[in-house]
């Protein structure tokens, strides 16, 4: 993308950061390339539509950047550029990194739904008004035939409405979309990142800056903003409500490093909320010059940055998806934010990075994406191959990973393997410091000092699963882009009272994803699971043609994620040599696999089978398939351990955030002797870096 337009600046900044472009321009003028944030959510339809249109003259693709809730002139901005462009034009709002999907033309939410109440369009369809739309569904998404779709919703001058539940999902759109050299993309943060995905990343710089007084600016009186203000309150930071008195006490205040500005709680009709914004904004320019900015919302944000003359901001970083760390053109530092982004700790969080000088290895010099690594078991082998791998240099050069789990532990980990690093406590991945040398763990405290290694344990078992719920909460709250868990152990864990037969039914649970499969990946073979966690018996009547199909869907949609162009995908067939034409089993192939076959190659899906798992695999290992389907835990499993174990990483594909896995065990018989083999966590971290979705800093 050479140029994006966005209706408000903290959109602006998002999709900036996303498309790896240096700078966003709040001026309003023509411009071939870059982000321009044309602050078009509070003005009239015909202003907005004008605008567009005027911006959108330039030639080659564009990006114009909307609310993931549909809010503001939607259907004006895009009409805008239809005036001007008679190309394809691809629309989601999706925004699977903030728990939003798009199905059937809706926006769907894993969590709870911002602003409760507030007014905004049902579906996409009501937020485009009259223009006349085309829907591609997920089906159509994640097909190989996505091209072609596109292709002929652009011939028809429709308006191609996308669902998307993932970042996978995104990443196929982008890909078929850039086929089109002069694509309008329509969307949010989320398409905006899958279009810079395609992009080489760009570290900026080290920077260590001196300490300087914050001020947090809150034009937001929803309840979630309320709630991120009263957890500063409780960390000592003075907040004033705006008032005509306010310019003195906020003075007072940044003298102690910190300070809010916000306004009352309650409902705000519009004309009240601009010019409270207004009074925001004025307050900040009469301010003392030194003070960083911390700005949520896009309507604040851009009032107050008129107010101070800035005409441009050069990006910095991130501090969590949604909010961008960036310089104005009149030397202030501020953090932007949407309003409905962060978990509660976000404003807490963008204190914390704009207050306190980094070092080289922390966020503000890296966008490497933060990975929370679950320590497992407490008495299996997890804490040590977890302080093996961070005693890894080669880690940090790819990830910023903060451990879920024990500090003791892992520094009882550390000396029997001899490594030496320092293991310091954090309160959440935000402190963390990301330097060679120093293990961060959210320290959970749950383990007793004299927990046996390689016994079982129902403590260490409900500790693990604690683990794995911080780490999913932190993932849906953006504070974290992918997952690495070491080991658990089943036994220990049911004994905990949760009976999840595993990390990925435990994860899809937690992240609200009804259906997930495993993928296990070795250097020589990738293979993904159509059952896992249950008996052979049960496993063969739970294989039906709709299952196989969405596996089969699943894995052809991450190995295209991961860069494989047209993957060739081996389908296992259930009975020795595929049943021998009705020789061997009941005719499950033709029951269950074929049906599931057919369908997949109508859709451009090169599925091949069902094919014997024996002749599957070796010919898998010698290059002819990308990805083996196989139909049970075992039929899969086997030939993995016997290719691969040392570099064998499970995926879990489908949630809503990447997760790999190391592939082995507990393996209690070695825990606690400093002799686990740490190269499985490295390769899982390695590629759960390559698979993370957004960048941050």
């Amino acid at each position: 993308m050479r140029l994006a337009l966005a209706d408000d600046l903290s959109g602006a900044a998002e999709a900036a950061l996303a498309l790896r472009m240096p700078s966003v321009h709040l001026a309003r003028f023509a411009q071939e390339s870059g982000v321009v944030d044309l602050d078009l959510r509070q003005v009239d339809p015909a202003a907005a539509r004008l605008a567009v249109r005027d911006a959108a003259r330039a030639p080659g693709p564009l990006f114009l950047k909307i609310d993931s809730l549909l809010r503001g002139n939607v259907a004006a901005m895009v009409r805008g550029i239809r005036d001007v462009r008679a190309g394809l034009v691809v629309c989601t709002p999706a925004l699977p990194v903030a728990g939003r999907a798009t199905v059937h033309g809706r926006v769907v939410f894993a969590g709870a739904v911002p602003g409760p109440g507030e007014h905004r369009p049902a579906t996409v369809a009501e937020a485009l008004g009259d223009l006349s739309v085309s829907f591609v569904d997920l089906s159509a998404v994640r097909s190989a035939a996505l091209p072609e779709f596109l292709a002929e919703i652009a011939r028809t001058g429709e308006i191609a409405v996308c669902d998307a539940e993932t970042d996978a999902d995104l990443d196929l759109l982008a890909a078929a979309a850039r086929s089109f050299p002069d694509v309008a993309a329509v969307g949010s943060a989320g398409l905006a990142a899958a279009f810079g995905r395609q992009l080489p990343r760009v570290v900026p710089p080290a920077r260590a800056p001196a300490p300087a007084p914050v001020l947090v600016v809150v034009g937001s009186a929803e309840p979630s903003a309320r709630r991120q203000v009263e957890l500063l309150a409780d960390d000592g930071v003075p907040v004033v409500e705006v008032d005509p008195g306010t310019l003195e006490d906020v003075v007072v205040d940044l003298a102690g490093g910190r300070a809010v500005l916000t306004v009352r709680p309650g409902p705000l009709d519009p004309a009240r909320s601009r010019a409270l914004t207004a009074h925001l904004a004025t307050t900040v320019q009469k301010l003392p010059r030194g003070a960083r900015l911390a700005l949520t919302g896009g309507e604040t944000a851009r009032r107050v940055l008129d107010a101070l003359g800035v005409t441009r901001l050069d990006l910095l970083g991130q501090v969590h998806p949604g909010a961008v760390h960036a310089r104005t053109d009149t030397g202030i530092e501020i953090v932007t934010r949407p309003g409905s982004h962060g978990g509660q700790d976000s404003l807490l969080a963008i204190t914390r990075h704009l207050r306190h000088p980094r070092s080289p290895g922390g966020p503000v010099s890296s966008n490497l994406p933060v990975i929370a690594v679950t320590m497992g078991d407490g008495a299996g082998i997890g804490p040590e191959v977890i302080a093996g791998a961070l005693a890894d240099p080669s880690v940090y050069k790819r990830c910023r990973p903060v451990v879920i789990g024990d500090a003791r532990r892992l520094r009882e980990a550390a000396k029997l393997l001899g490594v030496t690093v320092e293991v310091v406590p954090v309160d959440s991945p935000a402190d963390a410091r990301f330097e060679h040398g120093r293990i961060e763990v959210v320290d959970l405290g749950l383990l007793p000092a004299d927990l046996p290694w390689g016994k079982l344990s129902p403590v260490a078992g409900e500790a693990a699963y604690q683990y794995v719920r911080v780490a999913a909460e932190l993932a849906l709250d953006g504070a974290v882009q992918a997952i690495c868990t070491a080991p658990l152990n089943k036994e220990a864990l049911h004994a905990a009272g949760h009976l999840y037969p595993g990390h990925t039914e435990m994860l899809a649970a937690l992240t609200g994803t009804e259906e997930v499969s495993m993928m296990l990946s070795t250097p020589k073979v990738k293979v993904i699971h159509v059952t896992t966690h249950i008996g052979l018996i049960d496993a063969i009547a739970r294989i039906e043609p709709g299952l196989v199909e969405r596996t089969v869907r699943r894995g052809h949609q991450a190995m295209r994620a991961a860069g494989v162009a047209a993957p060739v995908i081996g389908v296992c067939a259930i009975n020795p040599h595929a049943g021998e034409n009705g020789l061997f089993g009941a005719g499950e192939e033709a029951e269950k696999i074929e049906p599931a076959l057919e369908k997949l190659r109508a859709d451009g899906i090169d599925a091949r089978g069902p094919l014997p798992a024996d002749t599957a695999f070796f010919l898998a290992g010698r290059g002819d398939y990308d990805l083996i389907v196989a139909m049970y835990h075992d039929q899969g499993h086997g030939p993995v351990k016997v290719l691969g174990i040392e570099a064998g990483v499970n995926i879990t594909v489908g949630l809503p955030v990447i997760r790999t896995s190391v592939d082995h065990g507990t393996a209690f018989d070695i825990a606690g002797t400093g002799t686990a083999e740490v190269g499985s966590m490295i390769e899982a971290l390695r590629q759960a870096a390559e698979l993370a979705p957004v960048s941050v800093s």
